[in-house]
């Protein structure tokens, strides 16, 4: 597994308090200390990475220790972002009468479900293809596993959300033109999201039917180029942190398959907080017991990967000291 980390993306999930986010620091750390320039990112919404490692984190980059940086993305500065983005593109199409009325719904649109998902999608498309160019490993902690698929399965609904505004729009000459322009044969294939757009043959638009079908073809080239990073197990692995219990255990199985299905390659579970076998006494042995099955368990359903094991520690995980010492333990487990 040590080529995990010389790989360019990596993906740490599994269900809320497995302790993801801690392994997610500790490998960056490990990263990092191998001389990879590293950079961990939260994308979920309850971040905890900035209290594993005992410092204030922010949505920009901050130095850590040599060659590792880390951030938090703010999921409610993302969202004005993206509605400030998607506001200015639907100027283009909106007549100076309804604007008003536009800006109102850009406004509601701020509560509305998947909003979030989607500015954070768009942000992490961004650290893929442009934002993390400097390091040679973005390691992401991401949300629980539902949350987290969601996001991954987002880009076919964007595309698909945005050939049908202009399928819908299609009675305007021009706007008809530009949905011609983003598909990739000239003809309509929404089906297809991820086909690369036309990106020759435009001089049968005006300049803002352009314009707007630049903008679109950029967006669609954005998730276009993360989609393949996610997809190219040359580039990208997904580990899955989990305890032996049975709901994580339920939940990193139905997830592993769910990543398969959807051609996302998974190249570990990684079981953590495994009593160890010097811990004494008469509830740790009824404990170890139980544990016994439920690591059995997960041998028998997740026996096409690796599945190493950390053991519980003896304290919380928080500063840089304790860190370290899971990154020794994630080494000697083989990263």
């Amino acid at each position: 597994m040590k080529q995990l980390l010389e790989r360019r993306l990596l993906w740490i999930g599994g269900k809320g308090g497995v302790g993801k986010t801690s392994v997610a620091a500790a490998l960056a750390l490990v990263a990092a200390r191998r001389g990879r320039r590293t950079l961990v990112v939260s994308t979920d919404p309850a971040h905890s990475l900035g209290d594993v490692f005992d410092r204030e984190l922010g949505d920009a980059p901050r130095r850590l220790v040599p060659g590792l940086d880390a951030m938090e993305i703010d999921p409610d500065a993302e969202v004005e972002a993206h509605l400030k983005r998607v506001t200015g593109q639907m100027r283009r199409f909106t007549v100076p009468r309804m604007m008003d009325e536009m800006e109102r719904q850009m406004r509601l649109s701020r509560q509305s479900p998947g909003t979030q998902e989607a500015a954070l999608l768009e942000r992490i498309a961004r650290l893929v293809v442009d934002e993390g160019a400097d390091y040679d490993l973005i390691v992401f902690d991401t949300a629980p596993t539902g949350h987290t698929l969601r996001l991954l399965s987002l880009p076919e609904a964007m595309a698909a959300w945005t050939d049908g505004l202009l399928s819908h729009s299609r009675k305007s000459e021009e706007l008809g033109k530009v949905l011609k322009h983003l598909t990739p044969k000239g003809g309509q294939d929404v089906a297809s999201p991820f086909a690369d757009p036309a990106s020759e043959g435009e001089s049968d638009l005006d300049d803002r039917a352009r314009s707007i079908a630049e903008t679109l073809k950029d967006r669609r080239r954005l998730f276009l180029q993360a989609r393949r990073a996610v997809e190219d197990k040359g580039v990208s692995n997904f580990v899955f942190v989990l305890t032996p219990e049975r709901l994580p255990i339920l939940e990193t199985v139905r997830s592993v398959e769910a990543l398969k299905e959807a051609g996302i390659p998974v190249a570990a579970t990684l079981v953590n907080r495994v009593i160890p076998a010097s811990a004494d006494g008469e509830f740790l042995r009824r404990r170890r017991a139980q544990e016994a099955q439920y690591l059995a368990r997960i041998d028998r359903e997740l026996e096409g990967y690796p599945r190493p094991r950390l053991p519980l520690l003896e304290t919380d995980v928080q500063g840089l000291e304790v860190l370290e010492a899971l990154a020794g333990h994630l080494e000697a487990a083989g990263f």
